[in-house]
């Protein structure tokens, strides 16, 4: 299985703009062939211990059954579209992937 997990830092962080993001992920990018486990959320406020990384506002998890299955999510048209319709207010946007088991 392969992990694709994603921190989006937003350029305009209010509460409204967040909300707006994980509303969007949960639209355009769970359900895609080859999911095994989807989530979108945001910092849990409270957990800021030293190694807590802070300096971001939504994360995206999503498992996937293959290297193929993730490639194939990467060139779907509901990602892309995400994309497009998200990336104008993206200050900084990390993407970890790992196989995971």
């Amino acid at each position: 299985m392969l992990g694709h997990m994603v921190y989006f830092t937003l350029k305009n962080r209010s509460p409204q703009a967040v909300t707006k993001l994980v509303e969007d992920c949960r639209k355009y990018l769970s359900g895609h062939p080859g999911t095994v486990f989807f989530a979108a959320g945001t910092l849990v406020e409270d957990l800021a211990r030293p190694v807590n990384q802070r300096d971001w506002d939504v994360a995206l998890q999503l498992v996937f059954e293959s290297r193929e299955a993730h490639d194939a999510y990467q060139q779907h048209p509901r990602h892309l579209q995400f994309i497009e319709e998200n990336k104008a207010n993206w200050e900084k946007v990390r993407v970890y992937d790992a196989y995971v088991r």
